[in-house]
């Protein structure tokens, strides 16, 4: 069955879009087609492309199926899942350190990094894009990624994201 984005999905979906070309300086996919066929394009894009919100602990507010898919999770467990759990314990504070690199420089087009699944398993994101979620009028609406790259890890402990 194809996806079919809802209206929020769609808003958000072009805001993504948007913001990419506002921040990155260029496009994140071909955009061709409407608004609703762009969300669908992007969610349905090969690589990751995920964001969170702009509150006090972020958490997850989109996630195409590739991120779906990797973090093991559906769309409903997805977008209440805080950022923060898709990363070890030991990990949050490199995080951390991405976030506020990016929040201060727009973007950062550099980033590696150690995430984990649902189920646990751990996996090494490369060359991946974080960049802040702005709107036409410079307000922020939180950050983005998008990667195509990872590499799966050897699991060293028990943890989940919920933990």
């Amino acid at each position: 069955m194809p996806y079919e984005p809802s209206v929020n999905a769609i808003a958000h979906a072009h805001l993504l879009l948007e913001s990419f070309v506002r921040v990155v300086g260029r496009e994140l996919i071909p955009r061709t087609g409407t608004r609703a066929e762009q969300a669908r394009h992007l969610f349905e894009a090969a690589f990751v492309v995920v964001s969170h919100g702009i509150e006090p602990d972020p958490v997850l507010n989109y996630g195409n199926l590739a991120a779906l898919q990797l973090w093991e999770m559906d769309h409903a467990a997805f977008v209440l899942t805080p950022s923060r759990l898709t990363a070890e314990p030991v990990h949050r504070d490199e995080r951390a350190r991405l976030l506020a690199r990016t929040l201060r420089d727009g973007y950062v087009d550099d980033y590696q990094g150690v995430r984990i699944s649902r189920s646990g398993q751990r996996f090494r994101i490369e060359r991946a894009i974080v960049w802040n979620v702005i709107d036409a009028d410079g307000r922020r609406h939180g950050q983005a990624a998008t990667f195509d790259s990872w590499v799966p890890l050897p699991s060293s402990s028990t943890h989940s994201p919920t933990d």
